[in-house]
């Protein structure tokens, strides 16, 4: 079933009128006016069975009540030099918007590196993103184009993916799980460009172990994919390593800073780190605000996800013995978010 049944979200939504009060505000601030839409969401994550997705969602928003997810926007990651650093070695960004209006976020996912910040950090700044576009990216995209719009495209670039990176694994596979757990469905389209061919082995493996419903939303794309994604969105909104075939880095662009999305100075992380000081400035008027790393509770993984990953590092075991190549696990775990 891939479209809502109405029977099954009123069904959903008599359940949720039954939870307490603090599970009503957070699950508030979750779907942001638009409640059916998001218990949808829930609902396809959990293959539209109404308990599976109940359990799902209370999960989730005792997870939100529990690690204060409904301030973490008012919690700057300070000083300035420290959130810098972490921008500099966890590469998301914000490039533009989809013709059909979804915002488009890249990342990179080869050249991230994970190694000039505590595990918290890393962590409290993928939360703040997700935050930040659920309640101001995707709110105003829905305003400007009169329709709602509750989901992203991702450009992810593995340029400079490499099978020695394991110092990170356990990190990146922490962020997937709050991801899948917490963000389900937020994702229309994942697209992939600049596979080195460790990942296109490694790929072809793998893609048969996704359910339909993921696979349906990966694309791997020839190259820096700039004709294929120049199909659903404009040449402004791509991302600055798909504009150039060949120009063989994640990191820099030959316009420089201003067009690289990952970076701390480009326009989305200027107005996002704005955002936050703002809003603890608004909090700092009522109680102070300790200081200090973002401390999140991790759920555990899907065992599905846990059988894929196990699958993905086996393969890249036989790159190690065939080719000679350091072993690693992907940074790739695309599944829910």
């Amino acid at each position: 079933m891939d479209s809502p049944n109405q029977d099954t979200i009123k069904q959903f939504r008599l359940l949720m009128e039954e939870v307490d009060e603090p599970l009503k505000n957070t699950f508030w601030n979750m779907h942001q006016g638009y409640p059916n839409e998001t218990l949808v969401r829930f609902l396809k994550a959990r293959d539209w069975n109404v308990g599976k997705a109940h359990k799902m969602l209370i999960d989730c928003l005792q997870w939100r009540i529990q690690n204060e997810i409904d301030n973490i926007l008012a919690k700057p990651i300070i000083p300035t030099d420290l959130y810098r650093a972490v921008r500099d070695s966890q590469l998301v960004g914000l490039s533009g918007y989809s013709k059909e209006g979804l915002p488009v976020i890249a990342v990179g996912v080869g050249l991230s590196t994970y190694d000039k910040a505590s595990v918290n950090y890393y962590m409290q700044s993928h939360i703040q993103m997700n935050e930040y576009r659920d309640r101001v990216i995707l709110p105003s995209a829905t305003r400007k184009h009169g329709r709602h719009i509750g989901t992203c495209i991702k450009v992810l670039d593995m340029t400079g993916l490499k099978l020695s990176k394991l110092s990170h694994i356990k990190l990146v596979t922490d962020i997937s799980t709050i991801d899948d757990l917490n963000y389900p469905e937020k994702t229309d389209t994942y697209y992939i460009v600049n596979a080195p061919y460790v990942f296109s082995a490694c790929w072809k493996v793998v893609k048969p172990l996704l359910q339909e419903r993921t696979r349906r939303k990966i694309q791997v794309l020839q190259g820096c994919g700039r004709d294929e994604l120049l199909r659903v969105m404009d040449y402004a909104s791509l991302p600055h390593f798909s504009r150039k075939e060949g120009s063989g880095s994640s990191r820099h662009y030959e316009n420089g800073l201003a067009d690289n999305c990952f970076s701390f100075d480009h326009a989305f992380h200027q107005e996002l780190y704005d955002y936050i000081n703002q809003q603890a400035a608004l909090m700092e008027s009522v109680a102070p605000i300790k200081e200090g790393s973002f401390h999140v509770n991790l759920p555990e993984p899907d065992p599905e996800d846990a059988n894929i990953a196990k699958v993905i590092e086996s393969e890249f075991h036989k790159f190690e013995n065939h080719k000679g190549l350091f072993k690693s696990l992907s940074n790739l775990r695309v599944n829910g978010a």
